[in-house]
């Protein structure tokens, strides 16, 4: 087992929940699941909601994983539009040998001309090919037929519209009943390698809702990690981002603990 560094960025301003202050304490929650972790490093996140200033907050994550020594680095939030700089790195580090799967409930596709709630939680995986605010773009973006979204339900037209025309392989949630439908979309790819983002909202409301855009029919935690065991034996582990609690329910935390020790040690 490599070791881990935590890398915690409670980052909520790129979220469109009303909820989303909570996000705050949900990175810290979920620094203190990570097991193995040699170094915990916690990001400054700045004030605004600016794209300015998720662009400020984006160049310190990328300090910060400057800092981390070799082995596995888990970047825990926070919104989705954390994973911002965690991904652009791993870009340049893999290049097109780099597969992006992105478990979440919804596609966070928009662009800032198509978002309906002009969050950037919303737009970060579309960011990430690189469209969007000039501020938010990788140097090195990915192309789409390098991403798996896995377990979305919960599309905007303009999402649709993109997965439709790019090349992305969109995995709905039955298509994830067998993992190795998933370890094939990876292989698809041509990819050795493979970073790992999950939006905890790809999990069904009914068993997990301490998240701030809940949708139902997502996935159950044991296939979750059924899923990314199936791609760490398949593939180097690049990296992992895990994203979207708020802390509301007792019991979800109870769940979340383990489930997040399964995820970062997904292969005993």
């Amino acid at each position: 087992m490599s070791q881990v560094t935590v890398i915690e960025v409670p980052q909520w301003q790129g979220s469109a929940s009303p909820t989303a202050h909570r996000l705050r304490d949900g990175a810290t929650l979920l620094a203190g699941m990570i097991p193995h972790a040699v170094r915990h490093l916690r990001v400054d996140v700045a004030d605004g909601h600016t794209p300015a200033d998720l662009a400020t907050t984006a160049g310190r994550t990328r300090a910060a994983l400057a800092q981390a020594p070799n082995g596995l680095v888990v970047t825990v939030g926070g919104d989705c539009g954390i994973d911002l700089a965690p991904v652009s790195a791993a870009l340049e580090r893999y290049g097109d040998s780099l597969a992006l799967v992105w478990f979440d409930a919804h596609g966070d596709l928009n662009t800032p001309g198509s978002s309906p709630s002009g969050a950037f939680h919303g737009m970060v995986l579309r960011a990430l090919t690189g469209e969007g605010h000039d501020t938010l773009l990788p140097e090195h973006p990915i192309r789409p037929q390098r991403i798996v979204l896995a377990g979305a339900r919960d599309l905007d037209p303009g999402e649709r519209d993109f997965v439709a025309s790019s090349g992305l392989t969109h995995l709905s949630v039955a298509d994830l009943s067998d993992p190795a439908t998933l370890v094939q979309a990876v292989e698809a790819t041509g990819a050795g390698a493979v970073y790992v983002h999950i939006d905890l909202d790809v999990l069904d409301p009914a068993v997990f809702a301490s998240v701030g855009t809940p949708a139902p029919d997502g996935l159950l935690p044991d296939d979750l990690v059924k899923l990314v065991r199936s791609l760490t034996e398949h593939f180097e582990l690049a990296g992992l981002c895990i994203t979207e609690y708020e802390p509301t329910r007792p019991e979800d935390r109870l769940l979340l603990t383990p489930l997040i020790a399964a995820l970062v040690t997904p292969n005993p």
